[in-house]
C-alpha cells in the first residue's frame, strides 16, 4: 500500500439529510485542524426540513478543504466523494473529477434507490459517464453485523453508518482515531451505549479500509505553514460572532443583552451565546422579530450592549425599530446572516443581497454603519468592531454575514483581548449636570453623551420623535429638523477616521486589473487573484470590510487602476455604492446569484477575459 503525501485535498461527505453527514464532515474537519491542518469548510443543506428519504431534493452535503499550508476556500471540485444513496451521487456529480475517489454504501444502492433517484438504468455510474475509483463498500449491512449484539434496534443501528463511512475515510487518509472518539463520546455523553456504539463502527470502518482495500494508495496532509504560536480551534462563522460580542462585553465592561427570533441561518448565534450567562450575557427568545430589535433596544437604554439577530426577511419586519435607535441614538448591533430571497427565498442558501437593505432600508435619513464580516473567523473582529462603534458613537451598527462564513468553519487562533483595542463608551460625567440635555454632544465625533438610567441627575427621557438641538424637547421645526438630519449623518462619516484604510494586495502599484469586492466571498477572490499571479498576470484585490462609511482612501484606490472588477452574489449592489462614491470611474461587473459560493475556475476565467479586453 502507497502512502502519497498531498498538499490539499477537497472531500465532500453526502447522503440523506438523515444520514448524519454534516456530522462526519465536522468530526473530520476538527480532527485535521487539531493535526495542525488549515481548513475550510461548506455545510449544504437543503432547504426541506426531510425531504423524501432517497431523493435528490432530500440531500444533505458538507465539503471540507484540508490543506498543508493556508486554504481560502472549500474548495470548486472534489477529490474524494462519499455518496451514501443514488442520489447523493447523481446530485453531487457536477463536482467531480475523473480523478476522483467515490465512496458508496453499496447496500444502498437497490432498484429500488435508484429508482427513487430517477435513474433509468441499473448501473448509476455508467449512466452518468463516471469511470472514476470506487471503493464499494457495503456500509449499511456492516453496521449491522458490527452491532449485532449490541441491543440496539435497525433504525438506531442504522444511525450509525455514517461513523463507518467516517472511519473509511479516516484510514485512506491515515488519520488517527483518537480524536473522532473523543469527540463521540462528549456528543453522547448522556448516551454512553449510543456512544460506544459510534465508536465501534467508526473503528470497524477504519480496520475495513486497511484490511479489504489494501491494495488502494492512501493520503497524508502534513502541516507545513508557519503558524503563530497558540491555541487553535475550529470555528465557525455563527459562533465567532457570538464570541466577538461576549469579547466586546468583556473589554467594555458591559453585559450584552440578545433579543432575537429563531430564523435560518441566524439561529444559532441565539443558542450560542445563552451559553454564557456566567459572563453576564442574557438571552431572550422572543415572539417575533420586531419584539426581538425592541428588547434589544430596552437593553441598550437601560446601559447594556443590545443585540438582534435575524437574516433578510427578519431586517424588514425590524427596520421601523432599527429607525427608533437611530433618532434616539442608541447603542444597537443588528446582525443579518444574508441567505437567498426575496421574500423566503432559499433559507438555506448564501447570498450577498441584503447589502444595499442594510445601507439604506429605512424610511427618512436613516444613516448607520455597516460592517461585512469577510471569512468565519474575521466574524470575530467584526462583531467586536460593530459593538465598538456601537457603544462608542451610540448608533446601530449592521453587521453583514452571509450563510456560507456563518456555517462554515476553519482554523482559529484563539486570540488574547490584550490585543484588541479598548471600548470606551461616552458615559456622561458629573461635571456635566449643569445644564445637561439628552442630546449634548461631543462637538468633534456630534456623539451625544450617554446617561444610563438610575445615574444621579440625569433623569431623562428619548424617543421617535425628532428632538430639538439645544433643548432635546419634542421639535417639528423645520430648520432644527434640517439640523438635526445633518448631525446624524456627520456622526456617521466621523467613524471613518476611526475605521482602518483599506488594503489593497497583491500587484499593489502596477496591477492591470483591480479585483474589488466584499464580505464573505473574500475567500474566493483572494484564490482567483493568485491563480492569476501565477500565471504572470498582474492583479490586486482590494477587500471590502467597511461598507459605510467607506474607508478614507477608497476613492484614492479606485482611481489608481486601469480596470475594475466588482464581484458580488448580487445584481450589482456593492458596484453602485462605488459609482455614487467615484462617478468617473468605469466598473466591471461580475454578478452571480445563485445561492452557492463562487467557483474559482470560473472566477479566473472571466477575470483574464476582462484584464485582456482592450
Amino acid at each position: 500500500m502507497k502512502v502519497k503525501e498531498l498538499e490539499k485535498v477537497v472531500i465532500r461527505f453526502s447522503g440523506d439529510s438523515g444520514d448524519g453527514m454534516q456530522l462526519a464532515g465536522s468530526i473530520f474537519s476538527n480532527l485535521s485542524a487539531v493535526l495542525g491542518n488549515d481548513i475550510s469548510t461548506f455545510p449544504d443543506y437543503p432547504a426541506e426540513i426531510r425531504a423524501p428519504q432517497g431523493t435528490l431534493s432530500g440531500v444533505s452535503g458538507f465539503q471540507v478543504h484540508i490543506g498543508a499550508k493556508k486554504v481560502y476556500t472549500s474548495g470548486d471540485k472534489c477529490d474524494v466523494l462519499v455518496a451514501m444513496n443514488p442520489a447523493a451521487l447523481k446530485t453531487n456529480v457536477k463536482y467531480l473529477t475523473p480523478q476522483s475517489v467515490i465512496i458508496i454504501d453499496r447496500d444502498s444502492f437497490t432498484p429500488k434507490d435508484l429508482e427513487k433517484a430517477l435513474y433509468t438504468t441499473d448501473d448509476p455510474f455508467a449512466e452518468l459517464g463516471l469511470h472514476n475509483e470506487v471503493i464499494d463498500a457495503p456500509i449499511s449491512s456492516m453496521c449491522r453485523d458490527s452491532l449485532a449484539d449490541s441491543g440496539l434496534d435497525n433504525k438506531t443501528i442504522l444511525r450509525c453508518k455514517n461513523m463507518f463511512a467516517l472511519g473509511i475515510v479516516c484510514w485512506l487518509f491515515n488519520r488517527p482515531l483518537d480524536y473522532a472518539m473523543h469527540a463521540l463520546k462528549d456528543k453522547f455523553l448522556k448516551k454512553p451505549t449510543i456512544a460506544e456504539a459510534n465508536i465501534k463502527v467508526l473503528t470497524d470502518g477504519y480496520n475495513y479500509g486497511h484490511n479489504t482495500h489494501a491494495s488502494v494508495s492512501t493520503y497524508r496532509i502534513e502541516s507545513k505553514g508557519e503558524k503563530v504560536k497558540g491555541i487553535y480551534t475550529d470555528v465557525n462563522g455563527n459562533l465567532a460572532t457570538a464570541y466577538g460580542l461576549v469579547a466586546a462585553s468583556e473589554k467594555a465592561g458591559i453585559p450584552v443583552f440578545l433579543g432575537s427570533y429563531p430564523i435560518t441561518p441566524a439561529t444559532d448565534i441565539l443558542q450560542y451565546l445563552s451559553k454564557y450567562k456566567e459572563l453576564g450575557v442574557v438571552t431572550a427568545q422572543c415572539e417575533d422579530e420586531i419584539s426581538g430589535c425592541c428588547s434589544a433596544i430596552g437593553a441598550s437604554f437601560g446601559g447594556s450592549l443590545g443585540v438582534t439577530s435575524t437574516s433578510g426577511p427578519g431586517i424588514c419586519l425590524k427596520s421601523e425599530a432599527i429607525n427608533l435607535a437611530v433618532i434616539a441614538e442608541l447603542p444597537l448591533v443588528v446582525i443579518n446572516v444574508q441567505r437567498g430571497g426575496p421574500s423566503t427565498g432559499m433559507p438555506t442558501k448564501s447570498e450577498q443581497t441584503d447589502l444595499l437593505q442594510a445601507v439604506y432600508g429605512r424610511n427618512g435619513e436613516t444613516p448607520l454603519p455597516v460592517i461585512a464580516a469577510i471569512s468565519p473567523t474575521d466574524c470575530f473582529d467584526a462583531a467586536y468592531m460593530a459593538a465598538k462603534i456601537a457603544l462608542e458613537h451610540l448608533t446601530p451598527v449592521i453587521l453583514l454575514t452571509d450563510g456560507y462564513i456563518a456555517n462554515g468553519s476553519a482554523a482559529w487562533r484563539i486570540p488574547s483581548l490584550e490585543d484588541y483595542p479598548a471600548i470606551k463608551p461616552p458615559y456622561v460625567t458629573p461635571e456635566m449636570k449643569e445644564g445637561w440635555k439628552p442630546y449634548k454632544r461631543n462637538p468633534e465625533t456630534n456623539v451625544r453623551y450617554w446617561a444610563v438610567p438610575g445615574t444621579e441627575g440625569f433623569q431623562h427621557r428619548l424617543g421617535g420623535l425628532e428632538k430639538d438641538y439645544n433643548t432635546s424637547a419634542i421639535s417639528t421645526d423645520p430648520s432644527n429638523h434640517q439640523k438635526m438630519t445633518v448631525i446624524r449623518q456627520d456622526k456617521i462619516n466621523y467613524i471613518a477616521n476611526c475605521i482602518p484604510a483599506q488594503e489593497v494586495e497583491g500587484d499593489t502599484e502596477n496591477a492591470d486589473l483591480l479585483i474589488v469586492g466584499w464580505g464573505g466571498t473574500y475567500g474566493h477572490l483572494h484564490s482567483a487573484m493568485e491563480i492569476m499571479r501565477e500565471q504572470g498576470k498582474k492583479v490586486a484585490l482590494a477587500h471590502f470590510k467597511y461598507i459605510n462609511p467607506l474607508p478614507k482612501n477608497t476613492t484614492e484606490i479606485l482611481r489608481k487602476y486601469k480596470k475594475i472588477v466588482v464581484a458580488e452574489q448580487n445584481m450589482g449592489q456593492f458596484a453602485a455604492i462605488l459609482r455614487a462614491r467615484v462617478p468617473e470611474i468605469a466598473l466591471h461587473p461580475f454578478n452571480r446569484v445563485k445561492g452557492q459560493p463562487f467557483n474559482v475556475v470560473r472566477l479566473v476565467e472571466e477575470f483574464t477575459k476582462i484584464a485582456e479586453e482592450k
